[in-house]
């Protein structure tokens, strides 16, 4: 006589199927000495609606007939949620993120926001999971499902990927020294700056400006690359750096 599924939370509510023979008129169903709604109930079978409980418990069948041979259900905490790393991510999604906790075992879902991943149990104490794409920038509860229940209190912040327009600007000696204005969106979380691969002091005005210093390159159109926690943007040949003259 096979259960499905074998597990459920402590809170109760979990939908069971009984399966078996000679079933029809079932009476009572009992989880431990709990009694669980009846749902449905053919010949063949019985759907309850399990009640609260906790460990390991005997379920049995009760008919016109008598009361069946018992089978195991075993009752599932909630899940805790400690930690999640990284904290934050693209809005186009893909970045593996780490959750760490206890009760993890039974994990079916996590959600990001409206959105839902499929996670790959590592352990009781830890999942991964690629994040799913976020409908806006900003942050959102991630929540845990297992068989055991939903748990929350976790965020993760979607940061918009970057773009730089024109600079100003867009030339300057191969000395270096230059100081450029790099417009944009998404400017804010900026990393580095580089001039043709070269690494470039930077501030950071706002979300739409940063400026920088142009290191020493060599003379000729050169790419910008500005990274930020939200990925790369690349102009490129946006910097030509001009041979000083020689007589």
């Amino acid at each position: 006589m096979p259960i499905s599924p074998n597990q459920g939370s402590t809170g109760g509510g979990t939908v069971v199927t009984i399966t078996g023979t000679n079933l029809s008129g079932a009476s009572a169903v009992r989880f431990g000495t709990k009694l669980a709604t009846i749902t449905a109930n053919t010949p063949t079978s019985v759907t309850v609606t399990s009640p609260s409980g906790a460990g390991t418990v005997p379920v049995t069948v009760t008919t016109p007939g008598g009361t069946s041979n018992p089978l195991s259900f075993f009752y599932v905490g909630a899940p805790f949620k400690s930690s999640i790393s990284p904290t934050s991510g693209v809005t186009a999604g893909g970045d593996t993120v780490t959750i760490n906790g206890t009760g993890l075992s039974t994990a079916t879902s996590v959600h990001f926001g409206a959105a839902t991943a499929t996670p790959t149990v590592v352990s009781d104490a830890q999942l991964t999971v690629t994040a799913p794409a976020g409908a806006a920038a900003g942050p959102v509860g991630v929540s845990v499902t297992t068989a055991g229940g939903t748990n929350n209190g976790l965020s993760y912040t979607y940061i918009d990927a970057p773009t730089i327009g024109t600079p100003v600007p867009a030339s300057g000696p191969t000395s270096g020294g230059t100081v450029v204005t790099i417009p944009g969106t998404a400017l804010t979380t900026t990393q580095s700056v580089t001039f043709g691969g070269v690494p470039a002091p930077f501030s950071v005005l706002n979300d739409t400006t940063v400026t920088a210093s142009t290191p020493p390159g060599t003379a000729g159109a050169q790419d910008i690359v500005v990274t930020t926690s939200g990925g790369t943007a690349t102009g490129t040949g946006a910097f030509t750096y001009l041979a000083g003259p020689g007589i």
